[in-house]
């Protein structure tokens, strides 16, 4: 009882919202962001794409011929599916010029503490009404089973339309990174986190819902347990996320995500610079049938 009041009290400094800012185009990492990450497991920036980069973003991603003639839909257990497109490396198009910019891919070094590569890319799609749900999990729960013997990965969560409580935006429990890879199960076709211990965590770690304005930025590890609900709302609520694993973290095993990949980064401006809106040369595009990260769980269960 003694132990956990402690950690009561010591979550009572997690309450409070921390949001940064990208200024002139340009992000500088502090110490007090790399303390919040490590202390939270996250850092939201706001304004992370400028106005125009958004703009030009959304185009790009909207495009018929882009990313989103990739997609593909995954059950949550709950009626509905979520709608992704998933590839394996950057590209030269502009969504690759972002995952590969200093203001995202060099931030996450900084957090992550040592070079990293890209591991993969997916758009996700909550449509207005229709959009699925994801059930409490951690990314590092897919990406252990991929190989990846360390948990020194992150996820940077773009917001390309707003993300509010009413079309499903991600929620989180701040500091749960520092409880350790949770057991996951099969749930639809997602992994899902093991509930017992979800809630028991949840008792004593604040759960915040990540609102974010189009163009905002949600950086987190691998280990930070979240969660979305169902869209609901008549607006849609599509994200970008970029994934990388630091490059000492190589998997010890191929599978349908990179092993390490050396990543070329470019400039911030290299964003508007760009004028390849739909080459998805060299993208690797996955198909659901490809994830091995969610098969050993579903063969675990019909055991």
């Amino acid at each position: 009882m003694f132990q956990r009041r402690a950690v009561i009290r010591g979550m009572e400094s997690l309450t409070k919202k921390l949001h940064y800012s990208c200024h002139s185009n340009n992000l500088t990492i502090t110490d007090n962001m790399l303390s919040d990450f490590s202390r939270d497991g996250y850092i939201i920036i706001k304004s992370l794409l400028s106005h125009d980069e958004l703009s030009k973003l959304q185009g790009a991603l909207e495009n018929d011929e882009g990313v989103v003639g990739h997609s593909y839909g995954r059950d949550d257990g709950h009626g509905r599916k979520i709608q992704m497109s998933l590839w394996k490396h950057p590209g030269n198009d502009i969504t690759g010029m972002l995952a590969r910019c200093e203001k995202v891919a060099g931030t996450m070094e900084q957090l992550l503490g040592g070079e990293v590569y890209h591991y993969h890319t997916k758009l996700i799609m909550k449509e207005a009404h229709t959009g699925g749900s994801f059930v409490w999990h951690q990314d590092y729960g897919y990406w252990y089973k991929n190989g990846c013997l360390f948990p020194n990965m992150g996820t940077v969560f773009i917001a390309i339309d707003k993300c509010d409580k009413e079309n499903g935006c991600l929620q989180v429990l701040k500091g749960s990174h520092l409880a350790g890879r949770v057991d996951h199960v099969a749930v639809g076709e997602q992994n899902g986190a093991d509930l017992e211990r979800v809630n028991e965590l949840k008792k004593i770690m604040p759960l915040i819902h990540v609102e974010l304005d189009p163009g905002d930025a949600l950086f987190f590890h691998c280990n930070v347990l979240h969660t979305s609900d169902q869209n609901r709302s008549d607006r849609r609520r599509w994200a970008f996320l970029i994934s990388y694993n630091r490059a000492d973290n190589n998997p010890y095993f191929a599978h349908h995500c990179p092993q390490y990949t050396p990543l070329h980064k470019v400039s911030n401006s290299a964003i508007m610079e760009c004028s390849c809106v739909a080459d998805m040369t060299g993208k690797e595009f996955v198909k659901t049938t490809e994830d091995t990260s969610i098969k050993p769980l579903e063969k675990s269960l019909s055991n």
